[in-house]
């Protein structure tokens, strides 16, 4: 993206400058500093999606959303983020992949209207009992320590027990998407595991959260954003048929969960 006037304007300084420059191999240098130079400037800076959703309205094996973060290695994750679906078949939530790991970290629903199913460095293990239902927005956060390889799931606030999946840590260039499950990295899509319907404030933290933390987030109050994935501060690449557009549906019931709040005990870390 280039700014109106920011074209020319670079143009014409980068001719000024390179023109009152005689050495060679100082031009060249200068050369590529402009182009540098140029290039931050046209680079997209994040953008707070507060108040908008992504909507995912067909069953594709292409389109999907990619989040951008320049981390590659993770000792622990904690994603939160909220749904909506009529889904009852599988289908992905969330799916970070490296080079070495397809499912390094997945976020997977399974057909079972119950079942959560977690991938870690390609292991998965199952969670049971945790009410996902369709056609409603839901708050889905699931964490991973990897120095005890101990796994957690929430839904809407309610915790599963925690169970052993790996331990270790996840390195390498980190590929993210929404949309899409990746069966390698940066593709392997299966049109069957396309999630459809509608995603929003998506955050991803390179630590374990505590369980008050997650219930901020599942009331929308006062939590701290993610810091390596933050909807307030999202840098994020489109492919194919989605849209960005308003939060739909959600007003009324945060609403709600915020005046029930004041009236209750305030939840502390």
């Amino acid at each position: 993206m280039i700014i109106a006037g920011t074209e020319n304007k670079s143009f014409n300084f980068s001719s000024a400058v390179l023109h009152n420059v005689r050495n060679p191999g100082r031009e060249h240098k200068m050369k590529r500093l402009l182009t540098v130079v140029l290039l931050t400037v046209c680079a997209a800076a994040p953008e707070d999606l507060t108040g908008k959703m992504f909507s995912f309205p067909q069953e594709t094996k292409t389109d999907h959303v990619k989040l951008i973060t320049p981390r590659e290695e993770f000792k622990a994750i904690t994603v939160c983020l909220r749904s909506f679906t009529d889904l009852s078949r599988n289908h992905g939530l969330f799916s970070l992949a490296t080079p070495a790991f397809a499912n390094a970290f997945l976020i997977f629903k399974k057909s079972a209207s119950d079942q959560i199913e977690m991938n870690i460095r390609n292991k998965g293990i199952s969670f049971f009992g945790q009410e996902y239902k369709l056609n409603t927005w839901q708050s889905v956060c699931t964490s991973w320590d990897g120095a005890n390889g101990l796994v957690q799931v929430w839904i809407d606030g309610k915790p599963s027990a925690r169970r052993y999946c790996s331990d270790g840590t996840i390195t390498g260039h980190a590929l993210i998407m929404l949309g899409q499950e990746q069966d390698s990295h940066g593709g392997g899509f299966d049109p069957q595991q396309t999630f459809v319907g509608m995603t929003t404030d998506v955050h991803m933290w390179d630590f374990v959260l505590s369980p008050c933390e997650i219930q901020r987030f599942v009331d929308d109050l006062n939590f701290s954003p993610g810091n390596v994935i933050n909807w307030r501060a999202l840098e994020y690449q489109i492919v194919g048929k989605i849209i960005l557009e308003n939060k739909q549906g959600a007003c009324s019931c945060l609403i709600k969960k915020k005046v029930s709040n004041m009236f209750g005990q305030s939840c502390q870390a």
